[in-house]
């Protein structure tokens, strides 16, 4: 299996391979670099109980809507927009 890149940098991945990841349109998959010049492909999908990356992680987690002026007042007191 040797697919050639196109000028978008675009590589169809082989059947086989997105059979045994798992993986159809829209699905994402995450490449790591290995030290021996190789890369590792997968499927972000196998990993959702550790997410990469640990914004992503607290999206919707917030327990009300809390606006500017009460972050303000909480991280710098009650006084923060006096001169």
């Amino acid at each position: 299996m040797t697919p050639a890149v196109t000028v978008k940098g675009q590589v169809t991945i082989p059947k086989l391979i997105r059979e045994f990841l798992h993986i159809g349109p829209g699905s994402l998959i995450r490449f790591e670099p290995l030290p021996d010049g190789r890369v590792a492909i997968a499927s972000v999908h196998a990993h959702t109980d550790n997410p990469t990356d640990p914004v992503d992680a607290l999206i919707g987690c917030a327990s009300r809507p809390i606006t500017t002026d009460e972050v303000m007042r909480l991280t710098r007191g009650d006084d923060w927009n006096q001169p």
